[in-house]
């Protein structure tokens, strides 16, 4: 089974939870606001992605930021702010036993998770 990583009140995370729904694809939901997020599963997904790809430049949360927090950004720093600010991370996340997907693409969905 697979595991979707999000908030709950995100339009991008429901539009995947429908997806997933519809094509009788079961899932975990894991709220990162509720359920929380450890310097451990970030780590594992750095090690699938680049943390340029993780972290979620456009949300509201980025721009709230302090501008010495943006600046020299770097993977350890990037992978701080993110556990401090889970609302960084760019979302969804599915992570399967074999795939980690970013973000809701539904032909991405179809081919890697049906």
């Amino acid at each position: 089974m697979l595991t979707l990583f999000g908030i709950a009140n995100c339009d991008t995370v429901k539009k995947a939870q429908r997806w997933l729904t519809q094509h009788a694809v079961e899932y975990q939901f894991h709220d990162f606001r509720r359920d929380g997020l450890d310097t451990a599963v970030i780590q594992k997904w750095l090690k699938q992605v680049d943390w340029a790809d993780l972290l979620n430049q456009r949300s509201r949360t980025w721009r709230e930021l302090d501008v010495t927090q943006k600046e020299n950004l770097s993977k350890g720093k990037a992978m701080k702010l993110m556990i401090d600010h889970p609302t960084l991370i760019k979302r969804p996340v599915i992570i399967t036993k074999d795939v980690l997907i970013i973000g809701f693409n539904p032909d991405q969905y179809q081919s890697q998770l049906t």
